[in-house]
């Protein structure tokens, strides 16, 4: 049987090995808490710029707050790296375009399935091709935010990265956030800086599988 990858490990690797200029990473973002972390950590080592592609939010109003909390985010960090309250380089940002109707284009025929399934991945394929394809030559890596999540297949999503690379001639840059208490510093971060944060990821299959959950604990009526 083939040895479980370590994608936190292999990150690491690659970020012993960088010598003389930072590399380039677009850096594929789902929301802010997530992305504290991420950046946190990368923008130390990298010049990150990071894209908002989520076409998956089914709701235009939870799209918008999720989009401004993440530049609300990068202000503050670029505030304090210019202040040297934080170590690291400027962040930017790109918005890829808001358009919920390809996400369900995507998962068609999966509609029915819960949540870390086969509709999930397509999701992960769609928001990771659409980074790939916005890289173009400006870039030395691209990666995702999506694995500091417990809910996300990291394997899955890394799996995708390292496909879409090679199909585009590019370089898929391997993680698991998670792993080394990442998604506790996330938590931390969000605290910190008050983040916006939700417990579904978006879509609205997510949000009604949520809400089934806390009907059966009780939390809410069914």
């Amino acid at each position: 049987m083939d040895k479980k990858r370590n994608y936190q490990n292999e990150l690491e690797k690659i970020i012993d090995s960088i010598e003389g200029e930072p590399p380039s990473l677009l850096l594929h973002a789902c929301c802010a808490p997530c992305s504290s972390y991420c950046l946190e950590y990368l923008c130390k080592y990298f010049r990150v710029t990071v894209y908002y592609y989520n076409p998956n939010i089914s709701l235009g109003e939870e799209y918008r707050k999720r989009v401004a909390e993440e530049k609300r985010l990068i202000a503050a960090y670029n505030s304090e790296i210019i202040w040297g309250e934080r170590q690291g380089h400027p962040i930017g940002i790109r918005e890829g375009n808001y358009d919920p109707s390809r996400f369900y284009e995507a998962i068609k025929g999966l509609e029915k399935l819960g949540e870390g399934s086969e509709r999930c991945f397509k999701c992960y394929e769609l928001r990771l091709e659409q980074t790939a394809k916005a890289v173009g030559d400006g870039y030395d890596y691209f990666s995702t935010t999506l694995t500091i999540s417990p809910l996300k297949n990291a394997e899955k999503l890394n799996e995708i990265g390292e496909s879409l690379a090679e199909k585009y001639g590019l370089k898929w840059l391997p993680s698991d956030f998670k792993k080394k208490e990442g998604y506790k510093r996330s938590i931390e971060l969000s605290q910190k800086y008050d983040l916006y944060r939700q417990d579904y990821c978006g879509c609205g299959y997510s949000k009604a599988e949520r809400s089934r959950e806390k009907a059966a604990r009780g939390e809410l009526p069914i």
